[in-house]
């Protein structure tokens, strides 16, 4: 059932970062509504736990009778429960409501090393449970532990290939789909297991069902930001299962969301994450895919649209730059002003190449600066100025984001694409520019890849803790405008 209903039936973090705090978060930043079975409370922070109050497990089978008798949920999350009394209700609480989604992520050691389940709550867990779980989430050594539980033994993991087979055999005792999450033992990039700190360069969660097996690889990062990844990695799931998604989108958009909360360094992976949300990748497609991107890269647009494009992004760019300038202002340390700043000074060189470009068509700067601007022109870049204005500097930059990595996204493809002709192509020397050495320098910029974390969009969005999809919907009606812009 994809109704974006969510209910988590989890422990309570009182520094926030973890258990219950940490996945209504999480579930609140994907757009859907969560609910709340308690099942302990902890007194913690992200160095340990000192110490847990049960809920009565009566009291826990309450709570869930009154969210299903109410607000019936289209998944259900399970995260710490604390006790085999516990398990023992919520197991039967879960068959008696039919539960089909359960994504169950079974909490038994904190990441500080505090025991948060008891040894003989694993036999409960394992029996009762894992046969109605839709995914399970282990990480390596929660898995280990279930396989010696259940007489299977534990597994010697010296390559990636291991995993897999850490996956088999867990999914053996009942989820339909299980994840293996890969943070506890980083690989070197040979798929061979990493021995000593220096070689750490990959970790790779492993989604094994059906018969396969899914790997995520994302590059090591050597940080303490990871309380609570795991509560906020099944919650991503469990939110973008309600979506509708399937569990390979689902559990890979996931990790890309958490990996971009924790991130030390910028860049990376976290814009594969945007560009990757079931609602923005469409969107994306149509917009490095749209008839005159593919025109340009086969030599088919007829000259007059290219010349009409190419007054118009001229007067486009005006503003692009007047944007940027504002980010400039809005920013509150040197990083971003020099950042803004330098992305104008690209801006400017652009216009000299569209100045360039006319001029070899016959068409001068005064002509260009006397042409009235197109609708769809004056409606994307006034859209941009207006969230300048009335946006803080995060906002703007979401805004401004699809145009810079776009133009470098769409000369990539077409650059690398078998079907663009570089010989006899009128626009061939148009693509060469937004590969060339500055633009890319200045795509780097915008998203971050050669600056501080701090002064990125993703670091900002860390360093807010924001929701994304806000910016997300700023952005995305902007590649609509832009695509109009082309027409």
């Amino acid at each position: 059932m994809a109704n974006g209903r969510i209910l988590v039936i989890a422990g309570s973090d009182s520094s926030g970062g973890a258990g219950l705090e940490a996945d209504q978060k999480v579930i609140a930043a994907h757009g859907c509504y969560a609910m709340t079975a308690t099942t302990a409370l902890t007194a913690q922070n992200t160095t340990g736990v000192s110490d847990i109050h049960h809920i009565p497990p009566e009291f826990v089978r309450k709570q869930i009778d009154a969210v299903f008798a109410d607000i019936e949920p289209g998944v259900v999350k399970t995260g710490m429960l604390a006790s085999a009394r516990t398990i023992e209700t919520v197991a039967q609480a879960l068959k008696d409501y039919k539960v089909e989604k359960l994504v169950l992520d079974p909490v038994m050691v904190a990441t500080t090393g505090a025991k948060l389940l008891p040894l003989e709550a694993v036999n409960e867990l394992r029996t009762l449970l894992l046969p109605q779980t839709f995914i399970l989430t282990p990480n390596i050594p929660e898995a280990q532990l279930l396989l010696s539980e259940s007489g299977k033994g534990t597994v010697d993991i010296q390559r990636i290939d291991d995993l897999e087979v850490i996956a088999q055999k867990v999914s053996e005792l009942g989820p339909k789909w299980v994840l293996i999450k890969g943070g506890h033992v980083p690989f070197k990039k040979d798929g061979s297991i990493a021995t000593a700190p220096e070689e750490r360069e990959l970790v790779v969660d492993l989604l094994f069902g059906e018969g396969k097996a899914t790997r995520i690889e994302s590059p090591y990062i050597d940080s303490s930001s990871t309380h609570g990844t795991g509560c906020s990695l099944a919650s991503a799931i469990a939110s973008n299962l309600s979506k509708g998604q399937n569990p390979v989108e689902a559990v890979k958009a996931a990790c890309r969301y958490v990996e971009a909360g924790i991130r030390s360094a910028p860049g990376g992976h976290f814009l594969e994450y945007l560009l990757e949300r079931p609602d923005v990748a469409p969107v994306w497609h149509q917009f490095i895919n749209h008839p005159f991107v593919l025109g340009l890269g086969n030599g088919t647009l007829p000259l007059e649209s290219f010349k009409g494009y190419l007054i118009q992004d001229y007067l486009y760019l005006v503003h692009f730059a007047r944007a940027n300038a504002l980010a400039s202002y809005k920013s509150k340390n040197m990083g971003d002003i020099a950042a803004g700043a330098k992305i104008v000074s690209h801006i400017h060189t652009e216009m000299q190449l569209h100045l360039d470009y006319c001029r070899e068509f016959g068409i001068s700067k005064e002509e260009i600066e006397a042409t009235e601007e197109h609708q769809a022109c004056t409606a994307y870049t006034r859209y941009v100025l207006d969230i300048g204005q009335s946006e803080d500097w995060l906002g703007l930059q979401i805004a401004l984001a699809p145009c810079l990595l776009g133009y470098g996204a769409i000369a990539k493809q077409l650059y690398g694409d078998p079907r663009t002709k570089t010989e006899g192509n009128t626009y061939w020397k148009w693509i060469l520019n937004y590969i060339a050495e500055d633009y890319v320098e200045a795509v780097a910029t915008g998203s971050g890849e050669n600056v501080p974390p701090s002064n990125t969009i993703s670091g900002y969005c860390q360093k807010r803790n924001a929701n994304t999809n806000a910016g997300d919907k700023l952005s995305w009606k902007r590649m609509q405008f832009y695509n109009l812009r082309r027409e």
